[in-house]
């Protein structure tokens, strides 16, 4: 359960000069923040599973010479739902970042405040980890795919470097590789074939790459100008983390040192007793009692 959070204020009372309190309840704000806030998770999590089918839908394609249009379709489905869910995240991000430097510019400090912006930036750091690795599975599939471009251009008689395969891509203009392959037989046939899918499949692997970019620039920064703070925070817990176990250990050795007084003290005590009774036994007997 999540601990109450309130906000106090001192109002006049029309009738005398005393004070009251009036107590405003900001739980329902934070209660709809951390609503919030599990969804953008949710998201997340939703964007990492899709993640890693994507990986297994192109294990699968690089698999078969000629994929089935099941599976393209089903890549082509995950990447429409990855960029419709990271849009969905990125909105939420900038709303409460929004809010929060409305709170900062009317010089607002609260506890709420600082909770808000801890999860925010969390949520960011985590949303850029998993966008990024979706971007690096990207980019390895099209190194793949590439790849296979070139063996089968060599496949059919036709040797490039990897310059010259970078600039047909960019350009994409195929023809100029592949209108003088002869298709004398069979393998020719496949192996033009298998180059025209691994090029369509890397001309919808940069455009999906280059709607996303803005967002990967965009989002990168935030946690780059975040990471200072997140850093302070990290810094400050473990420093009180060793502050408290010091704390204990200073405690315990208190607690044995004031044992061992009180030890000593008693000894003393006993010691005096003893004296007091061999000096009084001592000066009775020289005086006859």
């Amino acid at each position: 359960k999540k601990p109450r959070t309130h906000l106090y204020y001192f109002s006049a009372k029309d009738s005398d000069d005393d004070e009251e309190v009036v107590q405003v309840d900001r739980d329902h704000f934070m209660d709809e923040f951390f609503e919030q806030v599990e969804e953008i998770r949710v998201c997340i999590d939703k964007l990492s599973e899709d993640v890693e089918q994507v990986k297994k839908q192109h294990s699968a394609i690089l698999a078969a010479p000629n994929p089935d249009e099941k599976t393209k379709q089903e890549l082509e489905d995950l990447t429409a739902d990855i960029k419709k869910t990271a849009n969905k995240v990125r909105s939420k991000l900038k709303a409460i970042e929004q809010s929060i430097e409305q709170e900062e510019g009317l010089n607002r400090s609260s506890a709420d405040l600082r909770i808000r912006k801890t999860q925010h930036s969390t949520l960011s750091r985590k949303f850029v980890e998993v966008m990024t690795e979706y971007n690096t599975t990207q980019s390895k599939y099209r190194d793949r795919c590439k790849d296979r471009i070139q063996r089968q251009l060599e496949i059919t008689g036709r040797t490039t470097t990897n310059e010259e395969l970078e600039d047909m891509l960019e350009s994409g203009k195929l023809a100029i590789f592949t209108d003088d392959i002869k298709m004398d037989s069979q393998i020719d046939k496949q192996a033009l074939n298998e180059i025209e899918t691994r090029h369509t499949e890397i001309i919808k692997l940069e455009n999906s790459i280059r709607e996303l970019h803005d967002m990967f620039v965009d989002m990168a920064m935030l946690v780059e100008s975040q990471g200072e703070m997140i850093d302070r925070i990290e810094y400050n817990v473990e420093h009180s983390v060793d502050f408290v176990e010091r704390a204990v250990s200073d405690t315990k050795k208190a607690v044995k040192y004031q044992s061992q007084a009180r030890k000593k003290k008693l000894m003393i005590i006993v010691c005096c007793t003893i004296l007091g009774v061999v000096l009084a036994s001592t000066i009775g007997g020289y005086l006859g009692f």
